[in-house]
């Protein structure tokens, strides 16, 4: 497994070696000692969640407030997404940035997102089907979001929101200057 940091250095970029032959391939997808090597520390896998989506569908940006804040490592088993994080670290020196990296199932690539960012991505072939690891379990009372299209944030989602399939939920999200979450440790 190759690690790289991105241009927030706590988001990794994971991609397995694939052996691939005449049947097909296989790669290790998850590996929890080596994952921890990768990452630096030990968080606790708790939740393993599947999406299925459709082209054009926008799913977040979604974070859960303390003490619910979850880590995620997201991959995509069918089709491709556009996959944004955004930081939400007061403390942090990239707060209110944002990242973004194209999952697929052909590149294999798997995204670690520790707690503390905003997460959402924007299915880009026909279907996607998306798989994430957390660190915490889901808490609908600690379930929040901000506007994947806020200004203040600038996210290049590749599309027009009007051209976006949004949840009732997440076309009524804040801005980001007007959540009501600060994530600190």
């Amino acid at each position: 497994m190759e690690i790289k940091p991105l241009k927030i250095p706590d988001i990794k970029l994971l991609t397995p070696k694939k052996l691939e032959d005449s049947r097909g391939y296989l790669f290790e997808a998850f590996n929890l000692l080596k994952f921890h090597e990768l990452i630096g520390f030990e968080p606790q896998i708790v939740q393993d969640n599947q999406s299925f989506s459709k082209k054009n569908v926008l799913r977040g940006l979604h974070y859960q407030r303390q003490p619910f804040a979850q880590g995620k490592l997201v991959r995509v088993i069918r089709g491709e997404i556009l996959d944004v994080a955004v930081d939400m670290r007061v403390d942090s020196k990239c707060y209110g940035q944002w990242v973004a990296e194209v999952l697929s199932e052909t590149n294999n690539h798997q995204l670690w997102i520790p707690e503390g960012f905003a997460h959402g991505f924007l299915v880009r072939s026909e279907i996607a089907e998306v798989i994430y690891k957390t660190t915490n379990y889901y808490s609908k009372e600690h379930d929040e979001g901000i506007d994947p299209f806020d200004p203040y944030l600038s996210i290049n989602w590749g599309i027009a929101k009007e051209n976006c399939i949004l949840s009732d939920k997440d076309k009524q999200l804040p801005s980001f200057l007007n959540k009501n979450y600060l994530y600190e440790k």
